[in-house]
């Protein structure tokens, strides 16, 4: 071989390699603990869910390879936040809707319509949608789950990993998952540690606070908040009382089972004006005008709960996230006030604002009724 076909088939050989490289085939370990084959770095990808976990491990650079979304859990149900990321992510406004599997209009054919290299599904999402999902894998492309709702520890930090493979930003990941796992560790340290010395297990009832309080809203058995109460050691009300995951819990037996402490889960939806309101652009004030209404609930001024003043608002948002553990410490905090005494969780929230997230903090999240 002479020198120039010598160089020449050198120089393909480097070049083959590189393109090899900018495209292995990796394999992927999901929040199910599934294996799952993605050709990295990607170029394209589809988010159904967790949004703002996305941009926290693989940063607003991260989005340029975004090329779908469902649009409804996010704009449709917490505009105001989906608009401040919209003023720094600039091709959010514009992003084509693949649906959404709540009302149904997920489409398979959206998705692989946008040729996405791979998909990111919720847990939940996955699973309801089960025809679209195969359809989708059998056009070759990979789908990833990733679940912060379920509230176990191993699930969140897969999928923190997960995200970092596919964002390419697998030391941030890591570093987020250990975060996350320490702070984890740290409330359920600080609630044996209460047990131990004695601490009673206090009830809680929670309740989505959304349609107004002459409306009861769904309570939560064995996932999100309900999951919550549990892991920190107390009764959660919902256990044994409702039928599935979540769904209402009858005003007479919140009454007859008395709880030590109850939280409502808020937000700053659109279009429920008697909503318990939080988030990025609410007043304490405004939180404490909305819950007061919850709190006058016929029967309920001699709940040990009301008469204590343990009546909260915890942002609804905080329950399926990376940054959860803020919501998860202001409630150890109402159950075990001496033992969380040091910590603060608003600051916490902020603190995480401020190194991952690429919008500022403000507003209110989580409060009692009284200051």
């Amino acid at each position: 071989m002479n020198k120039l076909a010598s160089f020449a088939f050198s120089t393909f050989a480097l070049v083959a390699s590189a393109v090899s490289a900018l495209a292995a085939p990796t394999e992927i370990s999901d929040a199910l603990g599934r294996k799952v084959t993605v050709d990295l770095p990607v170029k394209r990808v589809v988010v159904n869910f967790n949004f703002e976990e996305f941009t926290a491990v693989g940063g607003v650079e991260a989005w340029q390879k975004v090329v779908g979304i469902s649009r409804a859990p996010w704009e449709g149900w917490r505009p105001l936040i989906f608009n401040r990321y919209k003023a720094v992510i600039p091709n959010l406004a514009a992003m084509p809707d693949i649906g959404f599997t709540e009302d149904n209009s997920l489409s398979a054919e959206k998705i692989i319509g946008l040729k996405p290299d791979v998909l990111l599904m919720s847990d939940w999402g996955y699973k309801a949608a089960r025809t679209q999902m195969e359809q989708i894998e059998g056009a070759g492309i990979p789908v990833v789950v990733i679940d912060y709702n379920a509230q176990l520890l191993e699930r969140h930090v897969a999928s923190t990993r997960a995200l970092g493979k596919i964002t390419g930003q697998e030391a941030r990941a890591e570093e987020l998952a250990t975060l996350y796992k320490t702070r984890f560790e740290d409330i359920l340290a600080r609630v044996a540690k209460a047990k131990a010395a004695g601490a009673p297990t206090k009830k809680v009832y929670v309740e989505l606070g959304q349609a107004g309080a002459d409306t009861i809203g769904n309570t939560y058995n064995n996932t999100m908040w309900g999951a919550v109460i549990t892991q920190l050691g107390a009764e959660n009300l919902a256990t044994g009382r409702i039928p599935g995951p979540w769904g209402p819990l009858n005003a007479e037996a919140v009454i007859a089972a008395n709880p030590d402490v109850i939280l409502f889960a808020s937000s700053s939806w659109v279009g429920k004006p008697k909503a318990v309101r939080t988030g990025y652009d609410v007043t304490p004030e405004e939180t404490r005008a909305s819950l007061k209404p919850y709190a006058e609930r016929p029967g309920w001024a001699d709940l040990k709960a009301v008469k204590a003043g343990e009546i909260s608002a915890v942002e609804h948002g905080l329950g399926r996230t990376l940054f959860d553990f803020t919501a998860i410490e202001y409630i150890a905090k109402r159950l075990y006030p001496e033992q969380f005494a040091d910590v603060d969780p608003v600051a916490d929230l902020k603190a995480y604002h401020e190194k991952y997230l690429p919008v500022a903090f403000s507003g209110t999240w989580m409060l009692p009724l009284k200051p």
